[in-house]
């Protein structure tokens, strides 16, 4: 079963990669959102998007766009990026995505147009393999639907994608208006696991299911598995963001004591990963970008601590890198206890100061 980071938008960029990955466990890495039509227009901060670091061989891609022909091309772009693949974003529910046709939208279209959009990436990528010999998976997040969805709705709109060339589908078992409220129907996932197990007769190829939604810890993990047992992969949003050491904590329980790994304890300098990451931030973005990514993470980090609002608050608004480093310093000198985290870990834990 594989462990997976989500697409997440003004997260999932390379500085947040390089903070997840110091601690390992993290099979992939999906990007944030990359819009079609900005790519192929060349904006000028598309190439922040198109980062691949610190790992290419876990990246996937994430294409999200109104119009097939857009997003086929710019499939055809990020493909020469490196990666696992390419993976079509059917679910964001945020209105301002809904509204122009992209995201759940797709959910909402003829099946026929979906077909075609699927049937085109597919055939981009199979050209960019049989030039390089690459082959770059296609995969597609998507959610139960919009409102009013039935199962027959839900489950056509799947073999849909699967009969016409997806080879992953992850799920995020909720409508478009549920969001992230009500716990996720996991029920769904197993489902469609068992759907595309690729049984003789079934008339439908192996297709493994990813698990999206409400997975924050051990505990949140091994629930959601109890009800989809067959899912492939869990897919880890928000809570990478608190506890960038989730993969390396799920990974210690879920696969305990393999040939090359054991569970161990480990502790974590938190002054001293919030200060690897602002570095980062600094070295992969821009700094049009630094304010929105600097309280895009602090607001989740925040949440390992005692004043959970205060560290927040003081983090968020903070004007500057440097004026962040100024209040992490203030804080940590006023809350030592709250420096140091203890985790349950496996011994294939990257070497790194922010371990101590």
């Amino acid at each position: 079963m594989k462990l997976v980071c989500a697409p997440m938008a003004t997260l999932s960029h390379e500085a947040f990669r390089c903070t997840v990955e110091r601690f390992g466990c993290c099979d992939e890495y999906f990007t944030e959102m990359i819009h079609a039509p900005s790519l192929l227009n060349g904006g000028p901060y598309e190439r922040f998007y198109l980062q691949n670091g610190p790992v290419p061989q876990k990246i996937v891609w994430q294409l999200t766009g109104a119009h097939a022909e857009q997003i086929a091309k710019a499939a055809a772009i990020v493909a020469e990026r490196g990666g696992i693949g390419v993976d079509v974003n059917m679910g964001c529910s945020a209105p301002q995505i809904y509204k122009t046709g992209a995201g759940i939208a797709w959910m909402s279209k003829p099946l026929h147009e979906v077909e075609a959009l699927v049937r085109m990436i597919r055939a981009t990528l199979k050209e960019h393999e049989a030039r390089t010999g690459e082959h770059k998976r296609l995969s597609v997040k998507c959610r139960l639907g919009v409102e009013g969805f039935s199962d027959t709705d839900f489950f056509s709109f799947a073999d849909a994608l699967v009969e016409n060339g997806v080879e992953l589908i992850t799920l995020h078992p909720r409508t478009q208006k549920e969001k992230y409220r009500g716990l996720p129907r996991f029920a769904y996932v197993e489902q469609l696991s068992l759907r595309y197990q690729g049984m003789s007769g079934s008339g439908f190829p192996r297709i493994p299911i990813y698990l999206n939604g409400c997975i924050s810890d051990v505990k949140s993990a091994q629930s959601a598995l109890k009800i989809a047992p067959h899912a492939a992969g869990l897919m880890v949003a928000r809570a990478a963001a608190q506890k960038p050491w989730i993969f390396a904590e799920l990974h210690a329980t879920l696969f305990p004591a393999s040939e090359n790994s054991a569970a161990s304890c480990a502790v974590i300098d938190a002054f001293q990963l919030a200060l690897d990451f602002i570095a980062d931030m600094e070295r992969y973005q821009p700094p049009e970008f630094y304010r929105t990514r600097l309280q895009r993470f602090f607001s989740y980090y925040s949440q390992n601590f005692t004043f959970s609002h205060y560290f927040k608050t003081q983090l968020c608004n903070a004007s500057s890198p440097d004026e962040c480093r100024a209040r992490l310093a203030e804080y940590f000198e006023k809350q030592p206890a709250d420096r140091f985290i203890h985790v349950r870990f496996t011994n294939i834990v990257s070497e790194n100061h922010a371990i101590g």
